[in-house]
């Protein structure tokens, strides 16, 4: 039996923009499905059919009506089924801050334009292998308990003191590395090379926007110590005590 096609949803106001993803995907076996703007991208979200939910939003940061931070935003906070659904970024190059503000509100990646859509389709295709369960990366593949902290790969779950709190996938994975092996100190490159694979420009910045987004969720949850920082080093994680 054939593996059914992830879908892909593509939200850019420049139609070229969307033409040029959608057939790049399309040629790599995703189904697409575009929007102009912001608006027209959560319509789409709120009446996605259970038959063939969308599994990857490619959202351009820079619309009319409902620009891409503001869309995530809403998304992340609006309780749908879908609330957590990856999200690859479009910037242009100039806008780094946007980058940056992108993945605090709970992006997963980004790409700065102009790019090239085989760059468009390696992101996504390394998104979707992270949320799917392929955890070679960071090294674990079975649940792991870390004091109060819970970690089900297989359900793509994380939990404090019982308690699921919701993660993005690539926050997911971050953390799982992190717990995987407690006692190692991962510099900032090592954690981009193991989550993304060698040669994927990725900055520090981003690495440090995801590990300050999961302390901000893990805090609202109770937990004052999930990853430590080991000043010119990099990040563990923490005491979770």
């Amino acid at each position: 039996m054939r593996a059914m096609a992830h879908h892909i949803l593509v939200v850019d106001d420049d139609p070229h923009i969307r033409d040029l993803l959608s057939f790049a995907l399309a040629k790599a076996g995703m189904r697409v499905t575009e929007a102009a703007d912001g608006e027209d991208a959560f319509t789409a979200l709120q009446a996605n059919p259970g038959d063939a939910p969308i599994d990857l939003m490619v959202l351009d940061i820079n619309m009319p009506r409902l620009n891409g931070l503001d869309l995530c935003r809403r998304l992340r906070g609006s309780g749908l089924p879908q609330a957590e659904l990856p999200i690859l970024f479009l910037s242009s190059r100039d806008d780094e801050i946007d980058r940056i503000v992108g993945i605090e509100v709970g992006g997963d990646d980004y790409v700065v334009k102009p790019f090239s859509p085989r760059e468009v389709v390696a992101r996504v295709g390394a998104i979707l292998k992270r949320q799917g369960g392929s955890n070679g990366a960071a090294g674990a593949s079975k649940a792991i308990a870390h004091r109060r902290l819970a970690l089900d790969p297989e359900a793509w779950e994380a939990r404090w003191d019982g308690q699921p709190v919701p993660t993005t996938a690539t926050e997911f994975q971050l953390l799982l590395l992190l717990a995987s092996l407690p006692s190692r100190v991962f510099s900032r490159d090592a954690i981009i090379d193991r989550l993304h694979g060698p040669g994927f420009a990725v900055t520090d910045r981003t690495i440090d926007s995801h590990v300050r987004n999961l302390r901000a969720k893990f805090v609202t949850a109770g937990c004052g110590d999930l990853i430590e920082t080991r000043a010119g080093i990099g990040y563990r994680i923490g005491a979770c005590g």
